[in-house]
């Protein structure tokens, strides 16, 4: 069953809530002592017509918490001499309103791309405050942060398949309860690891951002999918999941309820997206089965990633959910997709001219030669962990793997 949880509020107004793994006591919630600021209004959202696109504008963000020594990790349990944002001396997973949130705290609609371009082609020939206000808006939405562990050190990789079921369980929360927030229309949860990748803080932890619009790069893979199923009646990542089981050679890992595969045109250095084979939507919608799978498929991957180099390997996490107000479901399919622009050992892919400028990717390395690493990665033995998959089979492992790694079943 989904990991229980309760619900506190911080001295600021901001909810919190706790989630326990299923063999822990509840944690003990004080109040918070800290002073009762003022939470900062929304930002602005400004549009974009030569993309249709909007961006998020929060000049209170320059103030967040950058790289604190664990002494003065807010992420961590508070201490009778040092409140944090998580009033319990201990606690297994946390989620909570972001204290410098890209989006709120306010909640509202925001018009759409259609017709903003229309009210501008209106308003061009008028004053630039008259512009000005119809390609602005307020920065509706709601930002939290998931605090994987109480733990200052480690990584979502070693949380073990308990602590991990418990943090699914929690997405699956805030995915549904943030659905249903008014104007939200996308729900996306994320885990930004190492410095090399902007991390602000060290402690274990995630985001969710629920958006009062659907996010470019969700647009155009959801109107792909939406074409591919009207042409074909079938959902595109259905077939891209039926390609890369039968081609086997991208295969990192296969169970009864997922597979983990580097995409044929990976643009990435290291890329695996981890695809359930049951058609779901987001997260919320996996049984109690696939997220039992999956809290043993997710975490093998990460220590997959990390083994191909002497020093821990700077990944985004994303996670890739049906917008809340599709037209179709049928043809959204739930995704988590991994990247890390480490290239080498000691080298990064940073993006320039091509690809910033221009969108378009070139890859350093082949997705064939970066699964087959990933593969041969030895892992410590492991409880309950996945299937791992062949080069030539995306459903048997290899016989070198299975004799290092022991029985993976």
């Amino acid at each position: 069953m989904p990991a229980s949880h309760q619900r506190a509020n911080l001295s600021d107004g901001r909810e919190i809530l706790f989630f326990q793994d299923h063999d822990s006591p509840a944690p003990l919630i004080a109040v918070d002592p800290r002073p009762n600021d003022s939470r900062p209004d929304s930002g602005t959202l400004r549009f974009d017509v030569l993309t249709g696109e909007w961006v998020a504008v929060a000049t209170h963000r320059q103030t967040r918490t950058h790289l604190p020594a664990a002494a003065e990790c807010p992420l961590c349990p508070s201490t009778p001499d040092r409140p944090t944002e998580i009033p319990a001396a201990d606690f297994d997973v946390a989620v909570f309103e972001n204290r410098f949130p890209s989006l709120g705290p306010g909640l509202g609609d925001v018009p759409s791309s259609r017709a903003v371009d229309t009210t501008f082609a209106e308003a061009a020939a008028d004053s630039a405050d008259t512009v000005t206000s119809a390609l602005s808006g307020p920065g509706y939405g709601r930002c939290e942060v998931v605090v994987f562990s109480s733990e200052h050190t480690g990584s979502f990789g070693g949380l073990g398949t308990a602590r991990a079921r418990t943090v699914i369980d929690a997405w699956a929360n805030r995915t549904a309860e943030l659905s249903a927030l008014p104007g939200i229309e996308q729900v996306f949860m994320f885990e930004n690891r190492g410095e090399e990748i902007g991390v602000t803080m060290n402690h274990p932890h995630g985001q969710i951002y629920a958006y009062p619009y659907v996010t470019p790069h969700t647009a155009i893979t959801s109107a792909r999918a939406h074409d591919h199923l009207r042409r074909t009646g079938r959902p595109l990542l259905g077939d891209v999941l039926a390609f890369e089981r039968e081609a086997g050679e991208r295969m990192i890992l296969e169970t009864d309820h997922f597979s983990a595969f580097v995409p044929f045109a990976a643009r990435w250095p290291i890329e695996v997206h981890i695809v359930p084979h049951r058609q779901v939507g987001s997260v919320d919608e996996l049984d109690e089965t696939e997220r039992d799978d999956l809290a043993r498929v997710y975490p093998e991957v990460l220590q997959r990633i990390d083994g191909l180099y002497p020093s821990p390997t700077p990944y985004i996490a994303a996670w890739h959910q049906a917008p809340v107000n599709s037209a179709d479901r049928r043809a959204e399919w739930l995704r988590l997709e991994i990247t890390s622009p480490r290239r080498a050992e000691n080298k990064l892919k940073f993006l320039a001219g091509s690809e910033a400028a221009m969108g378009a990717f070139v890859g350093d390395v082949s997705a064939e030669e970066t699964a087959a690493r990933l593969r041969a990665v030895t892992l410590e033995p492991l409880a309950e962990v996945a299937v791992t998959a062949s080069a030539s089979s995306s459903v048997t492992a290899n016989s070198a793997a299975t004799a290092t790694e022991g029985d993976r079943r």
